[in-house]
C-alpha cells in the first residue's frame, strides 16, 4: 500500500476523550451545577441562585453541551473521512456526562491508552492543571472501585497557535468587520477577550521558566491576538488598533485579577473617539454562556448605552478546520510516543507547546495529584 493510501496511525492510542467544563441543561440543573463548580468554597445556596440568574435568563440551559455534541460530530466525521479509526468519547468536569463515568465506560470498553483534548487552548491552572487533577481524581475513584486495569491518559498539548484554531477566528473577525456600517469599518478597534483570572494565577501559568508578569497565559493570548490582527491587516490592507482585554471576573473583590474588563475598555474606547469595536473572544473554544451573556448581553448593552457600534466575532466551535487540527494533534502526539521525529504545526513567535507538563507548571493553590504530567501518579 502506498504512503498516500495508508491509514493514519494513532497508535499507541485507542481512543480520544473530549474533556470539557459542562453546563446545565434545564432550570433544575442550574444550582446543582453551580454547587459542583464551587464545591469546597462554602458559597451559600441562596448566593448560587443569584449567580445563576444569567442561566435562568436563557431557560436554565448553557449552550456548551450542545456545542460539545456538535464538536463530537465534527471530530467523528473528520476522523472517518481521513481513515482514522479512533473512537471519540466525551466527559465533563461539572455536569453529565461526568468524567469519572466516561472513564469507567472507556475502561469497560477496553480502552487502555487515551488521548485527551481539553476544551481550553491556553496554559493556566483552571485551563490545564485543574483538568489534569480531575483526571487523577477520576482514575483514583476507578482504582478504589477495583478496576483491574486503569487506562493511561495523555493530555494533548495547548493548541492556541495551531492554524486550525487561529484561522477560523481570523475569518470571524473579517465577517464581523463586514457587518459593521461602512463608514466606521476602517477605524474599528479589535478587543481580543479572554477569561480574567487572578493575577497570581496568571503569573505562575505555564512552565516555571515562563513564570513572571502574566506568565504563559498572557503571553499566549497576546501571541494569538497579534496573529489575528496581522492576518486581518494582510487581507484588508488596514492596520486596526487592538488590545487584549478580559471578561467574566468572579471571586472576592480584594483579590487582583487581570484587567481591563471589556465593559471598562468599551467606555475608554468611546471616550477616546473610537468609531466601532469588534469583540474577538479568543480565549473560548465555543460560544458558551460566558460568551453569550458577558459579551452578547452585558458588553453589547454597554456599547448600546454608549452609542458605540459593536460586533462580536465567532469562536471556533465545530469548524471543520478545528476538527482537522485535533486530528493533527492526535497524530503528532502518537508519533512522538512511538519515538518518531515529529514536525509540529504552530504559528506565531512562541512555537508549539510542550507535550508533558513539568513539575511547577500552573501550580495548584493546594497540592493535589494531577495526571498527564511529569509528576503524574498514573504514568
Amino acid at each position: 500500500m502506498s504512503d498516500q493510501l495508508r491509514a493514519p496511525d494513532a497508535g499507541p492510542y485507542d481512543a480520544l476523550l473530549l474533556l470539557s467544563f459542562g453546563g446545565p441543561e434545564g432550570p433544575d440543573d442550574v444550582v446543582p451545577f453551580l454547587e459542583n463548580v464551587t464545591r469546597g468554597r462554602g458559597i451559600p445556596r441562596e448566593r448560587l441562585k443569584e449567580v445563576g440568574q444569567h442561566y435562568f435568563g436563557f431557560g436554565g440551559v448553557s449552550p456548551i453541551n450542545a456545542q460539545n455534541r456538535e464538536l463530537l460530530d465534527a471530530l467523528r466525521k473528520d476522523f472517518a473521512e481521513h481513515g482514522l479509526d479512533l473512537p471519540v468519547y466525551w466527559g465533563n468536569r461539572n455536569w453529565a456526562p461526568y468524567l469519572t463515568d466516561v472513564l469507567r465506560e472507556m475502561a469497560a470498553d477496553g480502552r487502555r491508552r487515551i488521548a485527551v483534548l481539553a476544551t481550553s487552548a491556553y496554559a493556566s491552572y483552571s485551563g490545564c492543571r485543574q483538568y489534569r487533577e480531575n483526571l487523577a481524581d477520576a482514575l483514583a475513584t476507578l482504582a478504589e472501585e477495583g478496576v483491574a486495569e486503569l487506562p493511561e491518559v495523555d493530555k494533548l498539548r495547548h493548541y492556541f497557535n495551531h492554524p486550525g484554531f487561529v484561522r477560523p477566528m481570523v475569518d470571524g473577525v473579517l465577517a464581523s468587520l463586514a457587518a459593521l456600517p461602512q463608514d466606521v469599518r476602517a477605524g474599528a478597534h479589535l478587543a481580543f477577550t479572554t477569561h480574567s483570572i487572578p493575577t497570581a494565577a496568571a503569573d505562575t501559568s505555564g512552565p516555571v521558566e515562563e513564570h513572571g508578569d502574566g506568565g504563559a497565559y498572557v503571553r499566549q493570548h497576546l501571541d494569538v491576538a497579534a496573529l489575528i490582527a496581522d492576518a486581518v491587516r494582510a487581507e484588508t490592507g488596514t492596520e486596526l488598533p487592538w488590545e487584549l482585554v478580559y471578561q467574566s471576573r468572579s471571586g472576592a473583590p480584594h483579590i487582583p485579577w487581570l484587567e481591563p474588563d471589556i465593559c471598562d475598555h468599551l467606555e475608554a474606547l468611546h471616550a477616546a473617539g473610537a468609531p466601532a469595536v469588534v469583540m474577538v473572544p479568543i480565549g473560548f473554544v465555543s460560544d458558551h454562556m460566558e460568551v453569550l451573556y458577558d459579551l452578547d448581553t452585558e458588553a453589547t448593552a454597554k456599547a448600546a448605552e454608549l452609542g458605540l457600534p459593536v460586533a462580536r466575532s465567532a469562536t471556533v466551535g465545530a469548524d471543520p478546520r478545528f476538527a482537522a487540527a485535533v486530528r493533527d494533534l492526535v497524530l503528532e502526539r502518537a508519533a512522538a510516543e512511538r519515538g518518531e521525529a515529529v514536525e509540529r504545526c504552530a504559528l506565531g513567535a512562541l512555537g508549539p507547546s510542550h507535550d508533558l507538563c513539568a513539575v511547577g507548571c500552573c501550580p495548584a493553590r493546594a497540592p493535589r495529584p494531577a495526571a498527564a504530567g511529569v509528576d503524574s501518579p498514573y504514568a
